[in-house]
């Protein structure tokens, strides 16, 4: 519309400044040839901030991907091959949340704790009146047991959240323990993970893609694993594993996603499959030790 208002004048300019939000608009502008785009990173414009804004920003964004967008001001261009797209979030991020009907803590625990362990996923989400999901909050980080479980019950509580949903895959009934050493009373819900976490994540994604799920506001570290979660993600290679996302993924299904009539039956046939083609595949050749030898008499000595 304000293109409307360029009309007089031998050469009618207009100003544009913004965040480079990987929106349509601002692919458009930048790509159009006629249009002269400059930058300016947060850096170059310190002299002009306070010091303690400046450091809070700086400790919030430096080192993710939307800190190359904020900090940087980098137009992000999506991951080939990502679950999840930067447009898709960004279109429908919304400043504040409506009534909910069901909320949820889901926690993704780590196996370990210190500074070189996996991080903790612990993600608070929402089911709406109008059935879509809203991301709450993201509370994921580096914890030993006894404070994930803290921290969990604490946004439990002040989300009033009806149920805490965790995996328990790696530590089993300790999960469940832990929790209820904390708070005795909370309502808890064990989940396994029995496929792997691509297929978890598709259904959730194509949520975002409907335009179903909401972020109420920003959430860096997880909307960077978001958007470069590929179907063949290597944890070796990207330098971590996506706590985060898992975590997301258990509480937006556990909200929204229907199972399937007949699902188990479905599951438990898929896993006799693999099961089958696991057995058929060639097995490694067992050598037998030769009469006399050393490892002969050693394995004399174990058959007793």
């Amino acid at each position: 519309m304000l293109m409307f208002g360029m009309r007089l004048g031998a050469d009618p300019r207009t100003v544009v400044t913004t965040t480079p939000r990987p929106a349509k608009l601002i692919h458009d502008l930048v790509r159009d040839p006629i249009c002269v785009v400059t930058r300016g990173s947060s850096y170059e414009n310190r002299v002009n901030l306070a010091p303690a804004f400046f450091d809070q920003i700086i400790r919030k964004y430096e080192g993710t991907r939307l800190g190359r967008q904020e900090l940087e001001a980098e137009l992000l261009e999506d991951t080939p091959g990502a679950l999840w797209s930067h447009v898709w979030i960004e279109a429908s991020r919304l400043r504040s949340a409506p009534a909910m009907t069901r909320v949820v803590v889901a926690i993704d625990p780590a196996v370990t704790s210190g500074e070189e362990a996996d991080e903790t996923g612990i993600i608070v989400a929402g089911k709406g009146q109008n059935g879509h999901g809203y991301v709450l909050a993201d509370i994921s980080g580096r914890y030993p047991p006894t404070e994930w479980a803290r921290v969990a019950i604490s946004a439990y509580a002040t989300h009033r959240s009806d149920r805490i949903v965790a995996e328990v895959n790696n530590g089993g009934d300790m999960v469940g323990a832990t929790l209820r050493m904390v708070d005795p009373n909370v309502a808890f819900t064990a989940v396994r993970a029995s496929r792997g976490k691509v297929v978890r994540a598709e259904p959730v994604a194509a949520l975002y893609q409907q335009g179903r799920v909401h972020h109420i506001g920003s959430f860096p570290q997880l909307e960077d694993q978001m958007t470069n979660f590929t179907s063949d993600i290597d944890r070796a290679a990207a330098g971590y594993s996506p706590d985060r996302v898992d975590a997301l993924v258990w509480a937006l299904t556990e909200l929204l996603v229907e199972r399937m009539p007949g699902e188990g039956i479905y599951e438990f046939y898929r896993q006799q499959a693999e099961a089958a083609a696991q057995r058929s595949k060639p097995q490694p050749a067992q050598t037998v030790p030769q009469p006399g030898s050393m490892e002969w008499f050693e394995a004399q000595k174990k058959q007793g």
